[in-house]
């Protein structure tokens, strides 16, 4: 893990710390001597998560509170780390948000700013950042994508699109930093028992009643443990990956009908 050479921990941001698999890796940093700088929306929340990770862990905790759906949010968090004179060593770009239905029926405003924040937030803020880093030679950018990312989504259709972006970026950047000593990761969680999918609005979809649904804990700590590795891409779950990779052998207008089918609520006919 990045440190800064003489033994102390590089400090590590992480966006959507709040809550769910955001609060899990921030737990994990922290409890390996990472002073953090929580970053989400909701501020007292976050106050909270910082007091109790501070006082478990024995380390800084500082916060930010922004909306990254916000376009000129991210240049407001740079400049704040720029004030307070903190290096970000490990970057967790984890805020995102989805929502269900139909895309001609969707709420324009909500479907961009899903756009802005799963996107935009997290091209901007990597490149505000990786330069430091490879400048230092030391440093972890973990995305969190999505199994959502291999393949078309029908009735989340602008949210699968923008973790595919999130997995592609992901990639290429990890072989662009090769041989820096910076590493970039992207994480691709299936269904996980956290505030996505109510607020996704997938709460009684078959994906969600049906599936698999593994623990943000569990997820968070095989992130973790890929990011440490250096690993490109981390797939939580056996059957996440199996349902990753066998997407890449069936024809892909089958692929999408079986999502949208997967999609369906459980009470639809």
């Amino acid at each position: 893990m990045a440190d800064t050479g003489d033994g102390t921990k590089g400090a590590a941001l992480v966006t959507g710390a709040s809550s769910g698999i955001g609060r899990e890796l921030a737990s994990l940093l922290a409890r390996d001597g990472h002073p953090l700088v929580l970053v989400a929306r909701r501020r007292e929340e976050l106050d909270r998560v910082a007091g109790e990770l501070g006082g478990r862990h024995g380390v800084a905790v500082e916060t930010i509170g922004a909306d990254l759906s916000e376009s000129e949010a991210v240049g407001r968090v740079v400049d704040e780390l720029e004030r307070r004179g903190i290096a970000v060593e490990t970057l967790v770009n984890n805020a995102g948000f989805g929502a269900y239905g139909p895309f001609a029926e969707g709420d324009t405003e909500r479907e961009l700013a899903m756009v802005r924040l799963n996107v935009e937030a997290v091209t901007h803020l990597t490149r505000r950042l990786l330069p430091g880093m490879i400048e230092r030679r030391r440093g972890r950018v973990l995305n969190v994508a999505s199994t959502a990312a291999f393949q078309p989504g029908p009735l989340m259709a602008v949210y699968f699109a923008t973790k595919a972006y999130v997995l592609s970026f992901s990639e290429a950047l990890a072989e662009e930093v090769r041989g820096t000593g910076v590493t970039v990761t992207a994480l691709c969680p299936g269904p996980t028992a956290t505030e996505f999918g109510d607020r996704a609005g997938l709460e009684t979809s078959k994906l969600f009643q049906r599936g698999v649904v593994m623990e943000a804990s569990t997820v968070a700590a095989i992130g973790y443990a890929g990011m440490r590795a250096g690993k490109t891409l981390v797939i939580p779950g056996a059957h996440n990956w199996l349902l990753a990779e066998s997407v890449r052998f069936a024809p892909r207008a089958a692929v999408t009908r079986l999502v949208k089918r997967m999609q369906e609520r459980v009470d639809a006919s």
